[in-house]
């Protein structure tokens, strides 16, 4: 039996341990090793005061089927509707024969997306619309800009050096000043002229004026499109008790295959030798700990692994990229408010009428807030009491260490709060309760040293039993369901699927011809 040692219990790792044993049962002996304790990595579940939090926001949707099949085979999807929907008698899809949320807890919502930006003090549809208010809010001037700016786009192309001439590229300079140029730099702290087109190729894709206004023409001629851009989705999955919840069913049921788990368990030393890895040494609260395998799988931090190689496996001039590869560290706080000043204009009806959105991205230029999530629309179930109270997350992104980063929870409860009371979107003193979580290298950045990642992507091909997967893993700002595809990729590899290679790892979310293979074959589940 071989023994495999997996670093992280996050999407990745958790998919791929999953993976392993259900697949070929009795052949491997998995560990997973996890440095906190916390299941599922960013995609953890926090628990306060009888409401819970979801870091960052994770809808459930993707073309992958083999990512849909594992979502629903560990969560199945809802039969009955749920809490919100019942009191507000409000219709839904359902799944015949699933879970009802209101009995049992083991059971993804279908929840409906929607995510607007919020500038010039009003909402804007995201991704931005081509319609009526659209127009209104930004101004006859404005539109008229931003319309021949985007006709100057089809015809005048920048060369895709940048971030900034990519979204150029596809919405217009005066579009993309307005709703991309501010978030970004709020978000990577530099910048989009200063970093890679990369970023927009895996995060935007295909998403561009002209799919906007033909995903709006398909929709007013009811025309099914095979294609469904991830930003124009409009419902997603989503588990009862927030995506941690799923990951801490896959780690119980990989614990029940006779996995093992072992938290608080951080790897520091990697012992390599003659282009393999022989053995991670781990800090434990009992001491140090050496694990000894026959295969590795990192999801861990690029940047940390490299270091963490022993003597000099890994030549200097790999580790001095690696050194530098840039993150973006993440804080997010709760808020617990009896309301907020915001009106509820649309025709979707919510508990307490408050608006009916999961996120709003925040595109004030004089706030350093980036997003605020609304949870009581993820999942009612996320909130103690829905009916009366609106449990709201807002997000920064900050470097660890900065100014931001160091102020106690109460300093930035009270600097968070107060952005909002100067947006006029609560009174102040309304908060009820709060809660502050901090996230290490939460997003890893395609600048500084990132140019050189092909380098540090072939130094790890070359260790023959090692296999890195996942967001950090790959140093790669992937979504969740590219994190599990990285995953089963390897699994693969190390089954000996045939024609699986170890590029085909590192091919999940960049190859475009790849991916729009993968799109059209996973339409129907997409749709």
């Amino acid at each position: 039996m071989k023994r495999v040692v997996i670093i992280g219990a996050g999407p990745a790792g958790l998919t791929a341990g999953y993976k392993l044993l259900k697949e070929a049962p009795g052949k491997y002996e998995v560990t997973i090793l996890e440095g906190s304790e916390a299941i599922g990595g960013i995609s953890q579940t926090i628990r306060t005061g009888g409401n819970r939090m979801d870091i960052g926001g994770h809808r459930f949707f993707t073309k992958d089927k083999e990512v849909m099949e594992f979502w629903k085979t560990v969560m199945p999807i809802q039969g009955s509707p749920s809490k919100d929907n019942i009191i507000l008698n409000k219709q839904q899809e359902l799944c015949a024969g699933g879970p009802d949320p209101e009995k049992e807890d083991r059971v993804m919502l279908i929840r409906d997306r929607v995510s607007r930006i919020y500038y010039l003090k009003s909402f804007f549809d995201y991704p931005v619309s081509m319609k009526w208010q659209t127009f209104k809010n930004m101004g006859f001037s404005r539109t008229v800009k931003a319309g021949f700016s985007y006709l100057k786009s089809c015809i005048v192309k920048k060369d895709e050096t940048s971030l900034e001439n990519f979204y150029i590229n596809r919405f217009g300079k005066t579009l993309y000043s307005m709703f991309f140029e501010k978030y970004t730099e709020k978000l990577w702290g530099r910048h989009p002229s200063e970093i890679s087109a990369d970023w927009g190729a895996q995060r935007v894709k295909g998403l561009s004026v002209t799919a906007v206004i033909s995903d709006m023409f398909k929709k007013a001629f009811h025309i099914k499109s095979k294609k469904v851009e991830t930003s124009l989705i409009e419902q997603f999955y989503y588990p009862k008790f927030g995506p941690g919840q799923l990951w801490e069913q896959t780690a119980a049921d990989f614990e029940k295959m006779g996995g093992h788990l072992l938290m608080r368990h951080n790897v520091e030393k990697i012992n390599v030798r003659d282009g393999r890895v022989l053995s991670v040494v781990c800090s434990t609260e009992s001491g140090d700990k050496t694990i000894e395998g026959d295969i590795f799988i990192s999801s861990m931090p690029v940047k940390d692994l490299i270091a963490d190689i022993s003597g000099e496996e890994a030549p200097q001039k790999i580790r001095e990229i690696a050194a530098g590869l840039p993150y973006r560290d993440f804080i997010t706080a709760g808020l617990l408010v009896d309301r907020l000043n915001l009106k509820n204009t649309t025709n979707i009806k919510t508990l307490g009428n408050i608006v009916p959105d999961c996120w709003i991205y925040v595109q004030e230029p004089d706030v350093k807030m980036g997003r605020i999530q609304i949870f009581n629309n993820w999942s009612p179930y996320m909130v103690e009491d829905p009916e009366h109270t609106v449990w709201i997350g807002l997000e920064y992104f900050c470097n660890e260490g900065d100014d931001m980063w160091n102020m106690s929870d109460e300093e930035f409860v009270n600097f968070a709060s107060g952005e909002l009371v100067k947006m006029g979107i609560i009174d102040s003193g309304s908060v009820k309760a709060s809660h502050r979580e901090r996230v290490k290298k939460a997003y890893p950045a395609y600048f500084d040293t990132y140019a050189e990642m092909d380098k540090v992507v072939d130094y790890l091909n070359s260790v023959d039993n090692l296999y890195c997967v996942g967001r950090n893993g790959q140093h790669r700002y992937n979504n969740m369901d590219h994190s599990m595809a990285t995953a089963f990729r390897a699994v693969e590899h190390i089954m000996g699927v045939g024609g699986v290679t170890r590029e085909d790892i590192w091919k999940v979310n960049t190859d475009k011809e790849y991916h729009e293979m993968q799109a059209e074959q996973n339409a129907a589940t997409a749709d």
